[in-house]
């Protein structure tokens, strides 16, 4: 390993469908012994109620964001890489809204360092979904704030 190996293989907030190919081919690393893979989709309901749709939307400052929370996993696993994409638009039941990686050289970091990721990055990413429930009734949610 060089000292200029960024574990920072791909980051994005885009509104083009998402691949997991894509994501699991960035964190491919001969060091790592373990990596996990987090997919979140849309799914078909939420809090009881039959959810139609939703939309995402992103603060100018989400990929920044994005970043310094990847740049903290790094500094607290031992991550050899990662990966993260979240998906902006509408999206269907179904679509694939984020997908999160982490290769580390033991299984146990990899789902500790991808656990953490997925988590800060709904709690620290200034990304919200706009939900349209199947009885016209509609919700924004927060997934990060400013």
């Amino acid at each position: 390993m060089s000292e200029n190996h960024d574990p920072i293989r791909l980051l994005a907030v885009r509104e083009a469908p998402l691949s997991l190919d894509e994501v699991h081919a960035a964190v491919g690393d001969d060091a790592a012994g373990g990596t996990t893979l987090f997919v979140g989709t849309v799914r078909d309901h939420d809090g009881g109620k039959p959810v139609a749709a939703l939309e995402y939307s992103a603060h100018p400052t989400a990929l920044r964001e994005l970043r310094r929370i990847a740049e903290e996993v790094c500094a607290d696993f031992p991550v050899q890489a990662l990966a993260a994409v979240h998906r902006t638009g509408r999206l269907e039941i179904g679509d694939v809204a984020v997908i999160v990686a982490v290769s580390c050289p033991h299984r146990g970091e990899a789902f500790a360092a991808s656990r953490r990721l997925i988590d800060d990055l709904k709690h620290g990413v200034p990304i919200w979904k706009h939900q349209v429930f199947a009885d016209g009734e509609e919700e924004w949610v927060g997934a990060g704030s400013c």
